[in-house]
């Protein structure tokens, strides 16, 4: 992390995981852990759940995202949510293009990019996904898949929107939920490129505000080292969001 130009963001992704009274009794237990946090703190939680967060984290430090949206504002979507509903919630933040969403339920950096539009006309800030499955990463191509992902996804991203409303978690495929981590500096060249390539699309200014996170089976036992790479600017967050100190641990690592 380089604090002199960016804060640290770590945002919990919970997937689909805990009632809304599982969310109350966590997000109580995680509030005192992390309310002297010097980086900014999220948890994304089911849409069943959004009520039962926002009503838990008043008054804390701790900001409220959804794991998706769609990309209409209302129709004949049976099971979606909109962006203009997450708003209306009081929700601040969302995740767009997760890999689950693109692995299990097709996404495209096509519809990736449309939910992250329909997200910022909404108000909302967005956490942008991309990454490499391994069958990329072994053919050598992972800087190509994951350039492509990014500059779709920010097609039509205003540079103020960029840097204020845009994060992005750089999340290689086969380090989700596999317990698998991409090295430090293996976590760090890639976030470094997705810089570059912000700094190609805007400017220089933009790259160095931009917040470009590490999302792969971050945990408690190797975020100190992650987040020392002067290119990773925080974590998104899996299984270890679920444990209250192992994610305040994270949040330490990120406040130093």
């Amino acid at each position: 992390m380089n604090k002199q130009l960016r804060k640290a963001v770590i945002a919990g992704n919970w997937k689909m995981n805990k009632t809304p009274a599982e969310t109350t009794a966590l997000i109580n237990e995680i509030k005192p852990l992390v309310a002297d946090a010097d980086c900014e703190v999220i948890v994304c939680v089911p849409y069943i759940d959004l009520a039962a967060a926002l009503e838990a984290t008043k008054g804390s430090n701790i900001k409220v995202g959804a794991e998706n949206c769609h990309w209409a504002a209302s129709g004949a979507f049976t099971g979606e949510v909109s962006a203009p509903m997450l708003a209306a919630c009081g929700v601040e933040y969302v995740i767009t293009g997760h890999s689950e969403r693109r692995t299990y339920f097709g996404d495209t950096d096509v519809t990736v990019h449309d939910r992250t539009r329909a997200a910022l006309d909404n108000g909302l800030k967005v956490i942008v996904c991309v990454g490499e499955y391994l069958e990329q990463r072994e053919q050598g191509v992972t800087m190509e898949v994951v350039r492509s992902q990014t500059k779709i996804a920010l097609a039509g991203v205003s540079k103020e929107e960029m840097i204020n409303s845009i994060i992005i978690a750089y999340e290689p495929v086969w380090a989700i939920g596999t317990g698998k981590t991409a090295t430090a500096e293996q976590a760090n060249e890639v976030n470094k490129a997705i810089r570059e390539l912000v700094g190609e699309l805007y400017d220089a200014e933009t790259a160095d505000k931009a917040v470009v996170q590490y999302g792969g089976s971050m945990n408690a036992a190797n975020a100190d080292e992650l987040l020392a790479q002067p290119d990773v600017d925080g974590g998104l967050i899996g299984g270890a969001s679920l444990k209250a100190p192992d994610f305040a641990a994270i949040v330490k690592a990120a406040s130093k």
